[in-house]
């Protein structure tokens, strides 16, 4: 399954009474449709500047993971209906000891896609290897900065060289096994026209995705400048440079031709809440699942979800809540 292909569909699709109707059809006929993100472990070994890691009193809220026992009724509660697995959404998940058992349970219940989103300081040839065994299909890679200056700035207690090294396994390995790897970059008006140096340091044929997104505000984090003026007449002109260097590498990115104004909604996040299913040790989808005791369906029941998929088929764009610029970015499929 290509999951960027049905992202671009995303996008393409302006109808949001139409993208409801089919989520809606989904849910009842027990389908997949979620996009399930998975925490398994609330810590991180890196304590990156623009990350809510660097704020000490809201890490001291961020306790726990998941007993191995939990695994397989975590799975059996909501696999079957993930379109995506994601493990990984704002902590380490390297750090859980039982990831590939976490990744097995995923193709036990034939999730179609199932990513890793990791900052890459733990990964070595052998445990990349023992993920791509388990049937993982790919690696989302945090990035903050191109050069070793860079990166190790803004991504505090990283080690550059172990980052690199993850690149060289994934290239080694790719000869032998068929995933993807993705490059997140999250850029601030001081990290962002280094981008232009990218290939420089690393490799065309060691990644595949390349998604290029702007600073947001999380929690009292050390870097908190999200002033983005400085940059907005060379950005045009650097994602332009970054597309043809991706095209020249067969390489999808993930990009705004420019700088969007957050205050505009974007129509491709309408369904975001109700397609994203988070979960860790503290969380588990919506307020009230007793995920222990309760089926997925027999808890969909209890809060009426099927009606609230059909009405907002009925709904306008004015009155759905929707989380603007989820998906700020244009992708180009080469």
């Amino acid at each position: 399954m290509n999951i960027y292909k049905l992202l671009k569909l995303n996008r393409k699709l302006n109808n949001h009474r139409v993208k409801f109707l089919a989520i809606w059809l989904l849910h009842i006929l027990n389908k997949r449709y979620l996009a399930v993100n998975l925490d398994p472990v609330l810590a991180c070994n890196l304590r990156c500047k623009m990350c809510y890691f660097t704020d000490k009193e809201y890490v001291k809220k961020l306790k726990g993971q998941f007993k191995e026992e939990d695994l397989n009724l975590v799975a059996k509660t909501i696999f079957k209906r993930a379109l995506k697995l994601q493990i990984g959404c704002g902590t380490e998940p390297t750090l859980f000891k039982h990831l590939p058992k976490l990744v097995k349970l995923g193709k036990k219940y034939n999730v179609p896609y199932i990513t890793l989103t990791t900052n890459a300081n733990l990964l070595n040839e052998t445990n990349i290897e023992e993920l791509l065994e388990a049937g993982l299909n790919e690696f989302t890679i945090s990035l903050h900065g191109v050069s070793r200056e860079s990166y190790e700035y803004f991504m505090q207690k990283g080690n550059y060289t172990n980052f690199l090294n993850a690149f060289k396994a994934f290239q080694k390995l790719k000869s032998k096994y068929i995933f993807k790897v993705r490059i997140n970059y999250t850029f601030n008006k001081d990290n962002f026209r280094e981008l232009t140096k990218l290939f420089d340091f690393f490799d065309g044929k060691s990644f595949d995705i390349l998604q290029i997104r702007p600073i947001k505000k999380m929690a009292n984090a050390e870097y908190s400048d999200l002033n983005l003026n400085s940059i907005k007449a060379d950005y045009s002109k650097t994602i332009q440079q970054i597309k043809k260097e991706c095209v020249n590498n067969n390489i999808t990115l993930l990009a705004a031709d420019e700088i969007l104004d957050e205050s505009k909604t974007n129509n491709s996040s309408f369904i975001y809440d109700y397609t994203f299913c988070y979960i860790s040790p503290t969380s588990f989808w919506k307020k009230g699942f007793d995920w222990r005791n309760e089926t997925f369906n027999q808890f969909s029941k209890r809060i009426k979800w099927s009606k609230q998929l059909l009405m907002n088929v009925f709904k306008s764009k004015k009155e759905l809540k929707s989380l603007s610029n989820r998906l700020n970015y244009e992708i180009d499929l080469n």
